[in-house]
């Protein structure tokens, strides 16, 4: 079982930044991929990026790619997600996710936090 706790969610205003913090309460958290995906209103939660256990690899959704990176620290266990040129579109809950896998970090996952809420005011 993991358990995970996202923090650093907030009101910001277009073109802004946020970074989302996920901490992981398991000491095998570098065994773990980790995803981040949101929800917005009447939507269904989606994808926005995923990091393999090393940290080496990783993958985001297009309408992410060159605005957000994904990092994590496993000496913290910890993952975060930087997003930078924020958009109203990117309003939303956020939720980290963990799970043990191999090749595609875009999931599926089984594990997931409460979820952060993210607010781009235009």
């Amino acid at each position: 079982q993991v358990q995970l706790i996202e923090s650093g969610g907030g009101l910001v205003q277009t073109g802004g930044s946020l970074r989302l913090s996920c901490a992981a309460s398991r000491r095998t958290f570098s065994r773990y991929a980790m995803g981040w995906f949101r929800q917005a209103p009447g939507k269904e939660r989606e994808f926005v990026a995923g990091i393999s256990w090393s940290g080496g690899s990783t993958v985001y959704a297009d309408s992410v790619k060159g605005r957000f990176t994904i990092s994590r620290d496993n000496a913290k266990n910890t993952v975060y997600l930087q997003m930078n040129s924020l958009k109203p579109e990117d309003t939303a809950v956020y939720y980290c996710a963990a799970d043990r896998i191999y090749s595609d970090w875009s999931g599926p996952y089984n594990y997931w936090g409460q979820g952060t809420q993210v607010t781009v005011s235009s």
